[in-house]
């Protein structure tokens, strides 16, 4: 008996230890993704430390879109306009300072740049405008109206890229070389993710700020009930406003980046496919928790490189794992390995 007694408090005490929360889950996603693109460059492999950019950069898009989405119950699907916009933003710029091609004659002149600063400047100033003009709109709309005015706006700008000759039209255009940041060579692929895994750390301390102050509160509040909202002297259009430009903002980022690290921008980047990837990302780590998209974007990619190699028609076994998690796994992997953990 006392045996027994000893073994049931030890396991106490280790399943308390490393108990399994989404905090954890988070940090052992972090520093997984760093471990593996360290021992990737030891042993040369240039192709993994690409994928585990671009699992980082479709996080950071995911967790902008999330914020509304998840937090604010609004189902944009024209979030593709920002990541596009952010895209073709990076990519002007790089291209106009490389042929050192004047951009703007007035009121001064400027022929581009190759600076990420200013071109993360100008992404972050261009795509908050957009989200606040479509913000001002759509949010006067609710359920599927604000769908699919999200949609059409978003559809409009990909027609738009379609017929701009100027920037290749349909085809789109390629960059020669990547951004400069303070010296830093960011042709080398450790390099580069470094840089966008310090964004992905950023913006989670961001939203994971926002989430918890009073402004995530009254957000998550006008998923509800707006009448109860208005009730207690809040503003809930200024609220999701607010939101949205944020989510814009994020959106664009993660845009810039990924330009970056194809080193080519195409209108593919505006298309409603696009937005629809996001939502993904979100329903399969979890709707609402402010890891999920980072879970969700990294099964995703995996998924897709794994299937991928073996089928063409690997979108028809992710199509059956987003019906069973919509239908089993509300939570998604987050929440069905917590809920697993709760009655284990």
């Amino acid at each position: 008996n006392g045996h027994y007694t000893n073994f049931k408090a030890y396991r106490i005490i280790w399943k308390k230890t490393f108990m399994i929360s989404e905090k954890n889950i988070s940090y052992i996603s972090l520093i997984s993704l760093l471990l593996i693109a360290i021992f990737a460059e030891y042993f040369n492999e240039p192709y993994l430390i690409t994928l585990l950019s671009r699992i980082i950069i479709f996080s950071i898009a995911a967790i902008g879109l999330n914020l509304v989405l998840g937090f604010g119950n609004l189902i944009s699907f024209g979030h593709a306009a920002f990541f596009g916009l952010g895209g073709y933003i990076s990519g002007i710029l790089a291209i106009h300072a490389f042929n050192s091609e004047l951009l703007i004659s007035w009121p001064f002149l400027f022929s581009g740049s190759n600076n990420s600063l200013i071109i993360w400047l100008f992404t972050i100033l261009f795509c908050s405008l957009l989200a606040l003009l479509l913000g001002a709109l759509c949010l006067r709309t609710s359920g599927v109206y604000f769908i699919m005015i999200t949609l059409a706006f978003a559809q409009m700008l990909y027609y738009f890229a379609i017929s701009w000759p100027s920037y290749g039209g349909e085809d789109g255009f390629s960059i020669y070389v990547r951004s400069t940041l303070f010296g830093i060579n960011t042709m080398q692929g450790l390099n580069f993710f470094l840089i966008c895994f310090f964004w992905l750390l950023i913006i989670l301390f961001t939203i994971k700020r926002v989430v918890k102050s009073p402004f995530g509160l009254a957000l998550r509040a006008t998923r509800f009930n707006l009448t109860r909202v208005k009730s207690v002297g809040i503003n809930p259009f200024k609220i999701q406003l607010i939101a949205f430009v944020l989510s814009g903002a994020i959106t664009g980022i993660a845009g810039s980046l990924y330009v970056d690290l194809n080193r080519f921008v195409s209108p593919s980047l505006l298309s409603w496919q696009m937005s629809g990837e996001f939502i993904v990302f979100i329903l399969i780590g979890g709707l609402g928790r402010i890891y999920g998209p980072l879970i969700g974007a990294a099964f995703f990619v995996t998924f897709e490189q794994f299937f991928g190699s073996y089928t063409e028609h690997w979108q028809i076994f992710l199509g059956i794992i987003i019906i069973s998690t919509v239908l089993f796994a509300k939570g998604g992997i987050i929440g069905f390995i917590l809920e697993y953990r709760k009655n284990e």
